[in-house]
């Protein structure tokens, strides 16, 4: 179900402050707390005792002593006190997770700690370029599984329906889609020429009168997304050479963290290369594209339950090429992939 040699993202930075805080990615309860120096940690949220999530316990220096019993591990996962023991039993230990901030994120890696590197965690080119302006953005719950997600960014079609007043308008609804597969993911792109400015972008855009329009969906293994928006005046638009000097530039990030099989969070960001420090742009940007991913949210959530209990089988169409080319991609490295080998479970007795 889950690549787990892979960087995740697990929380905002701002997320993780002065106490312990518990989530559950790819099925695994989780606890993640900053230590003295502020270094994020991560371990398994699960005493080895009877399983009390440690979350339930106490942060003391940079340690966790569970709620239950004092069993206290430190930030490596290893027990450093058993009260009432003379020797801390082998057995006493968590798991830790390697973990990485970056972007204002914190990224998680769920599987093999060995075959962490942070050099692996996703590029984002323009970051700390004064030449793009980002909105912050924000991150949702969406009660479906990940990959119905990384199906709609990968499917820039639908946007003529489900965000009508937004993202979408009439040019998006039948221009054909061209389909690329890389060695990291899957890139779904379209050129739409001397169309309208759709709704969303109106108001920024640099220009007047049509335009030409790109749209860049590309997803990257294992579920984070760019998608990129281009529009520039109509007879401009270009992939050789450079674009037009009011071309209007979006990139928006997105990272798909699986909760478990039927829940996803979801985390975005965007970059810009006009407003770079118009503070008033970056709101404004964050409410449209909140109330737009809720627009997504109603209907994934509504895909998910009815995929879940289909009573007749389910149709693909040709639009369906990228999502299901990453799809299939996606379940060859997991079935590929080493199992994590499981810490040894203590002895059950009285």
């Amino acid at each position: 179900m889950f690549l787990r040699n892979a960087w995740y993202v697990a929380a905002w930075s701002s997320e993780i402050g002065d106490g312990l805080h518990p989530l559950t990615l790819l099925g695994e309860p989780v606890v993640l707390y900053r230590k003295p120096g502020g270094a994020v940690v991560a371990l398994e949220d699960a005493c080895p005792h009877r399983k009390l999530p440690l979350s339930m316990g106490r942060l003391q220096d940079g340690q966790i002593e569970c709620g239950y019993h004092g069993l206290t591990f430190d930030c490596a996962g290893s027990c450093v006190r058993a009260p009432g023991m003379t020797k801390i039993p082998p057995a006493a230990r968590v798991r830790s997770y390697p973990v990485e901030e970056r972007y204002g994120l914190v990224w998680i890696w769920m599987g093999s700690p060995q075959q962490a590197n942070a050099d692996d965690i996703f590029v984002v080119q323009e970051w700390d370029d004064p030449a793009w302006g980002i909105n912050q953005g924000d991150a949702m719950t969406v009660a479906c599984n990940y990959l119905y997600v990384t199906d709609n960014l990968l499917d820039p079609s639908h946007v003529a329906w489900v965000h009508p007043s937004s993202f979408g308008n009439a040019a998006c609804e039948s221009e054909p889609l061209k389909t690329t597969i890389t060695d990291d993911g899957v890139v779904v792109s379209r050129w739409m020429r001397d169309v309208d400015v759709a709704p969303f972008y109106a108001r920024f855009v640099k220009f007047s009168g049509r335009c030409d329009r790109k749209q860049h969906y590309e997803v990257r293994f294992p579920s984070h997304a760019i998608i990129k928006a281009v529009f520039t005046p109509a007879g401009t638009g270009t992939d050789e050479g450079p674009l037009h000097e009011h071309a209007f530039l979006m990139n928006s990030y997105n990272f798909m963290t699986p909760i478990d099989e039927s829940n996803t969070r979801y985390f975005w960001f965007q970059m810009r290369n006009f407003d770079q420090r118009d503070e008033s742009v970056s709101r404004q940007f964050n409410e449209d594209v909140r109330h737009a991913f809720e627009e997504d949210r109603v209907i994934l959530t509504a895909v998910h339950a009815g995929m879940a209990n289909r009573r007749t089988p389910n149709l693909d169409l040709p639009l369906d090429a990228g999502p299901l080319r990453f799809r299939r991609s996606l379940q060859r490295l997991i079935e590929a992939e080493t199992p994590v080998p499981e810490l040894a479970a203590p002895a059950h007795g009285r």
